[in-house]
């Protein structure tokens, strides 16, 4: 009973800050061609803005498909680009939907796979995730700049 209850507590909050009928189904997973147009998409915006950041490219199994780091990256920015590429598909949303919910929700940010800072999206192609981008270096606003442009950039 008291396990039961503990789920409940954590778990109830969570349906109040996120909208699960917005989230999309998976679809076939993104191809290294398609991985190469996001990353090149989001390394041009990097590069405008001067943000040295890491970009990691998951397909629909959480799986490494791509990845590269701006000259200058602090290398910590390398596996968080990852682990937020990873949250925004295994939860099929964006990293900033956590965000936000730890923020009324402290108790969220124990869940396993959590990311609780923006900078990952998931790449959606006709209706469907196939795969999502993360990055890491900058501001998590900034963060986000840059894998929505690579996202937005895969048809």
């Amino acid at each position: 009973m008291k396990k039961l209850l503990s789920t409940l507590i954590v778990c109830v909050p969570l349906l109040t800050f996120v909208n699960f009928s917005l989230a999309q189904d998976y679809g076939q997973s993104i191809t290294t061609s398609q991985a190469k147009i996001a990353a090149a998409a989001a390394v041009q915006v990097m590069n405008e803005n001067g943000w040295k950041m890491a970009l990691s490219i998951v397909d629909t199994g959480g799986h490494l498909v791509y990845f590269e780091k701006v000259q200058g990256t602090q290398f910590a920015s390398i596996q968080v680009s990852m682990t937020k590429a990873q949250a925004a598909v295994g939860f099929r949303r964006p990293t900033r939907a956590w965000a936000q919910g730890i923020s009324n929700n402290p108790a969220l940010a124990t869940l396993p796979g959590v990311v609780g800072s923006p900078g990952g999206v998931p790449i959606i192609v006709n209706g469907q995730i196939i795969g999502a981008l993360g990055c890491s270096g900058d501001t998590g606003d900034n963060d986000e700049i840059a894998c929505e442009a690579g996202a937005a950039a895969v048809e």
